[in-house]
């Protein structure tokens, strides 16, 4: 169970890092790619994370 926190701990991390990146490399008029590819990467595995999550809960036979 603690390594579905750790996950999404990691997700969360991902896109606050890439948002800030974004934001702080705009305004210097910098290349965003690094912001936008922690940002991708986070949507992604959002995506899986919701997925594996949805395939245990579909496998759990609860009141039989």
């Amino acid at each position: 169970m603690e390594i579905f926190i750790l996950y999404w701990l990691a997700v969360v991390i991902l896109f606050i890092v890439g948002v800030i990146q974004v934001i702080v490399k705009s305004t210097k008029n910098e290349s965003v790619k690094p912001g936008l590819k922690l940002i991708i990467a986070s949507v992604i595995m959002v995506v899986i994370g919701a997925g594996a999550c949805a395939v245990i809960l579909s496998n759990l036979s609860i009141g039989r």
